[in-house]
Order: C-alpha cells, then sequence, then structure tokens
C-alpha cells in the first residue's frame, strides 16, 4: 500500500508539472487552431478598477489615452470602487477633457466599497463598446495592445482574449528570478491551450471580452479573470492567448509578497472548483485543461507531502528508495537554503530561487485551502506589499 502511495503520488506530480505541460505543447504543434486573426476596430470600452490609486490613476490614465485605436471608438472608463483618497477626482479632471479627436474618460464613482467583482458587475453592462478591455490600476499597457487584442475577435468563435504580462525584476532579488521563471514556463503552457482551443482564464491585468458575452458573477468572487472567461469557454467560445498584447509590471520584491498575492489567487481557484461544479464534468471545452492545469495543481503540496512520507517509510527497503528519498530531502534543503538567500543577488541565490519559488508556490496552495476553507479570505482587495506589511505586523 505504502509503494502504491508512493509511485501514485510521483506519477499525479510527473503528470501535472511535466506530463501536462508537455502533451498540450506537443497538440499545439501537430493540430493546432489558428485564430483567424484581421484588422478590426469595434466600438470599445477600456475599463479600469480601483480603490485608493490617487498616487498612480493619472499615469494609468495617460496610458490608456495613448493606445494605437481610433479615438472616436473608444471609452475610458474608471469605476471607482468607494475610493477616498482622491481617485475620482483626478479622473474627473480628465473627463472634463473630452472632445473631437480624443477618446472618452468616463468616471463609475461607487460610493462605498464592496469589491471588484461588483464594480465589474455594475460597469460592463454600462460600457458602450462591445468589446471590453479589462485591467488594474498598477500595470502599464504598450500603445498596441487594444488594436492587437480587437484582431482576435474578427474570428466569431473568439469569446476573450488574454495579452502577456510582462514581469520586471526591479528589485534584482533572487525570488523575483524565480518567479519570473514561473511564469515564462506558466506563460508557455497557456500559448499551448490557446494553440488547441482555449486557456484556462486569462490574466487580469490584460484581458478582452466580447460585452455580449459577460454573465454576472458573485459578488464574493475571488478570482474573477478566471470565472468570466471559463463562462465564456462554457458558452462555446474560444479563449485564447496573445503573447504579442503586452502588460508590464514589476515582480514581487519579497518572498513575503509573493505569498501574499498568490494565497489570493489560489483561494479563487478553491473557490471556483467549490461553485463551479460543471468544472468536473468532463464533455465541456476546457474539461482537460481545468482538470491538469488547475485541479491538479491544487492536490500538487498534498501529493508532495504524500510521496516525501511514503517514500520516509520506504527508506528501509533500500535501492532506489534511499535515492528518492535523499533527492528529496536534498530539494526541499535547497529551497529553504533559497528562503535564506531570497533578498540577495549572485548566482548561487538565482539557482536556489527556483527550488524556493516552487515550494514557495506550493506552500500557499495549502495556506489558500485553509483559508478558503475557514472562511478567512475576503473579496477585498488590498496591495499586495501593503497586505504583506499587515500580515508581518
Amino acid at each position: 500500500m505504502t509503494e502504491w502511495a508512493f509511485w501514485g503520488a510521483v506519477a499525479a506530480l510527473v503528470y501535472t508539472f511535466a506530463g501536462y505541460p508537455a502533451l498540450v505543447i506537443l497538440l499545439a504543434r501537430v493540430r493546432p487552431r489558428p485564430v483567424r486573426r484581421a484588422p478590426h476596430a469595434p466600438d470599445m470600452s477600456v475599463l479600469i478598477a480601483a480603490h485608493d490609486e490617487a498616487a498612480v490613476i493619472a499615469t494609468r490614465i495617460e496610458n490608456c489615452l495613448a493606445l494605437d485605436y481610433p479615438a472616436d471608438r473608444l471609452e475610458i472608463i474608471v469605476a471607482s470602487d468607494g475610493s477616498t483618497d482622491g481617485t475620482v477626482g483626478i479622473a474627473r479632471r480628465y473627463a472634463q477633457q473630452n472632445g473631437p479627436g480624443r477618446p472618452t474618460v468616463r468616471v463609475h464613482a461607487y460610493p462605498w466599497r464592496r469589491g471588484k467583482p461588483a464594480v465589474l458587475d455594475d460597469s460592463i453592462p454600462r460600457c458602450r463598446g462591445a468589446l471590453v478591455l479589462l485591467g488594474d490600476a498598477r500595470q502599464r499597457w504598450e500603445p498596441d495592445t487594444a488594436r492587437l487584442l480587437a484582431e482576435n475577435f474578427a474570428d466569431p468563435a473568439v469569446g476573450a482574449a488574454s495579452g502577456e504580462l510582462m514581469l520586471v525584476n526591479e528589485a534584482g532579488r533572487a525570488v523575483g528570478e524565480g518567479v519570473g521563471a514561473y511564469w515564462r514556463y506558466e506563460k508557455a503552457i497557456r500559448r499551448a491551450e490557446s494553440a488547441v482551443h482555449s486557456t484556462v482564464g486569462a490574466t487580469g491585468a490584460i484581458y478582452m471580452i466580447r460585452r455580449s458575452l459577460f454573465q454576472r458573477i458573485p459578488v464574493d468572487t475571488l478570482d474573477d479573470d478566471v470565472l468570466i472567461p471559463l463562462r465564456i469557454a462554457r458558452a462555446g467560445f474560444r479563449v485564447v492567448f496573445d503573447e504579442r498584447a503586452r502588460a508590464w509590471d514589476r515582480v514581487a520584491a519579497s518572498g513575503r509578497e509573493e505569498f501574499t498575492r498568490k494565497v489570493r489567487t489560489i483561494a479563487g481557484i478553491v473557490q471556483l472548483f467549490a461553485r463551479e461544479r460543471w468544472l468536473w464534468r468532463p464533455g465541456h471545452p476546457v474539461w482537460i485543461q481545468a482538470v491538469s492545469h488547475k485541479l491538479l495543481r491544487l492536490a500538487a503540496p498534498f501529493l508532495m507531502m504524500t510521496a516525501l512520507a511514503a517514500n520516509a517509510a520506504l527508506v528501509a527497503a533500500g535501492g532506489v528508495y534511499t535515492a528518492l528519498f535523499v533527492a528529496q530531502v536534498g530539494f526541499y534543503a535547497a529551497a529553504a537554503a533559497g528562503a535564506v538567500l531570497s533578498g540577495r543577488a549572485g548566482r548561487l541565490a538565482r539557482v536556489l530561487a527556483l527550488p524556493y519559488a516552487f515550494c514557495l508556490l506550493n506552500l500557499t496552495t495549502v495556506v489558500s485551502v485553509a483559508r478558503y476553507a475557514s472562511g478567512r479570505q475576503t473579496v477585498q482587495w488590498r496591495k499586495a506589499a501593503e497586505a504583506a506589511r499587515s500580515e508581518a505586523a
């Protein structure tokens, strides 16, 4: 029984992190389904949901005004979720400058803080554009983002399109190298899933949907950028990844900040599978992706613990079990060393950042499951760095 537990856990982990990526990349090469992109410029709404972003909202609006898209077909909406710091006033100053040859700026000022899902539920139906480009206040888009993403919608099978999030390691710290490597791995999977049919969800910093396909989401939804595209895929439309369209952000400056970010994101995946029971049933267009890319990732840390415990019990048998146990212990020791060196630069710190980032992300899964099960994860958004400082206090 112990051997079965060990090899079963190992097989599931190998499939999750190597087998499935290899399979979907192979399918993308031998049976691709190209998106029929073409110039396409219908009316578009850019929706930026924000809470207390006075420090950056002007820069973000300027970034949106610089988009390479016909000005008379573009509106920019700042949807304020109960901001109290001047965000609304700054956005309204831009709205007062509306005129010919300039995209229209509108402000949805909601009087109290309810969370991003409620803001999306109320704001997307009020958008005038056939296409809605969604993003946050923190990131920046390249000028051709709107135009490139819109080209995907020339294909009537496409219901949502996600761009590529480029992460910059401004601090030069090792944890940033590890997270950046993981994100490159993740993008390779999304690229392949898109080529086969659809990705599972989108990148919240840069994605576009057909407004007519939007379905209201529960106001306590944690991962709106996964749920909204998944429901579009369920309706029979494709959710594609277009790496030509780019948003820029920085990687986490510390392990604590990355941990705080990921706990909320993964708690959202737990919530998703708890509520959207149709995801479990074979037959829908993204079943294999949902199970392999999302569900098995939730099981991964528990499979890792099973493999280590079962392997420890099998060490007495010697041979391959001793070698594998030593390898496992060595890997976790490397991750621990990576944690110690995570705030530093240098080759050793960068090498050890990979096992550290992998273990850190799996630890977030354990914490996320516990928080969701206990009801401690709320929908209220906080900047990751602020939340990390709060938890450290």
